[in-house]
């Protein structure tokens, strides 16, 4: 597979045989409770669970912009909590949250951990929804981090 695949459909519902990841991004903030998480959460408690106790327990571990958790769902199924957005939009912020250095480092960790797992990777178009960051620059590190080891990646638009 030298490209992404995209399809139609749900991201927490991945189209393919063996084990899979499913990719997000999350804030730095431990905030959970808009955009896709809800779909997370509606299908897997545990990833949300996981992602407040490593917030909760920042102080004594790698919790921060650019890292990767990685927490089983099913037996062939795992969720990635890929921490890169600062913070999360208000009526008075100015810019976005997406932070690309922290998809790309993020990315890095996902790779190792699809590598280590023979997963392919399921994802919406991580970044660009409540991040407001731009596919256009996410894509070419998803390509660089994952498709050019040998990944399979499937990107979801739901309802598209």
């Amino acid at each position: 597979m030298t490209e992404i695949a995209y399809v139609r459909g749900d991201a927490t519902a991945p189209q393919a045989k063996g084990v899979k990841i499913v990719a997000h991004v999350c804030n730095d903030l431990g905030g959970w409770g808009k955009g896709f998480v809800l779909a997370l959460s509606r299908r897997w408690p545990e990833p949300e669970a996981a992602f407040r106790r490593w917030h909760r327990e920042r102080a004594g571990n790698d919790f921060g912009l650019g890292a990767a958790q990685f927490v089983q769902v099913e037996p062939y199924v795992w969720v990635a909590n890929l921490v890169g957005q600062r913070g999360t939009r208000t009526a008075r912020s100015t810019g976005v949250p997406v932070r690309y250095e922290a998809i790309d480092a993020a990315l890095g960790l996902l790779a190792d951990k699809a590598v280590e797992l023979g997963a392919s990777v399921h994802m919406p178009r991580i970044g660009c929804g409540l991040a407001g960051g731009s596919w256009a620059k996410v894509e070419p590190l998803v390509l660089r981090r994952l498709v050019e080891r040998g990944i399979p990646v499937t990107v979801y638009d739901f309802g598209a």
